[in-house]
Parts: structure tokens; sequence; C-alpha cells
């Protein structure tokens, strides 16, 4: 939320893509924030949509609990219930940047 906070006051970004991932809330807590607080447009993507719940990812961050947030699903619907477009390839959250442009 700090960065988001630094783009929204930073009069010469245009736009911000926000990349995720599944585990943990952050990007949930980002989405809030988004749609409480910024006009600059955001674009994400969020890695990890088909990795099994409970499976360790990589990092001790990246595990998905069956607690209803920190999925890949949770994330991307919080993000689009804040306006924020989220793509299915890195390619598509270009396409986003581009029509915000």
């Amino acid at each position: 939320v700090d960065a988001l906070e630094a783009f929204e006051n930073d009069p010469d970004t245009h736009a911000v893509v926000m990349c995720g991932e599944i585990g943990g809330e952050d990007e949930e807590q980002a989405a809030k924030y988004i749609a409480e607080n910024m006009d600059t447009p955001v674009a994400g993507f969020i890695a990890g949509r088909t990795a099994p719940p409970g499976k360790r990812m990589g990092h001790a961050g990246a595990i998905v609990s069956g607690s209803g947030t920190g999925t890949a699903e949770s994330k991307i619907s919080a993000l689009n219930d804040a306006g924020v477009p989220v793509g299915d390839t890195p390619n598509e959250v270009a396409d986003h940047i581009e029509d915000f442009l």
C-alpha cells in the first residue's frame, strides 16, 4: 500500500502495474486502498492461478490456506471489484495499460 500511495502522489505516474501472487492478503488490502484512494489507473497480474491449495510454492509466503483469502481467485475478485483489470497473461496486462494511456 505504501508504494501505491507513492505512485498516486507522483505527478509523473500515469498508470500502475501491480503484480502479485498467491498467499497472504497484501493484494486484497491493496485492492481496498485502490478503491478508496486512487485515481491513477491500475492493472494487475496474479501468479499462481493453477497452484493446488495447501502446497508450498517456492517460498514461505506463497502458500494458500483454506481460509478463502490469499487465493488467486480471491485476489482477482478483490482487484476487479476495485476497478482493476487483471490480465490472464503479462501481455494482457500490457494491453490494459495501453488502454489507460
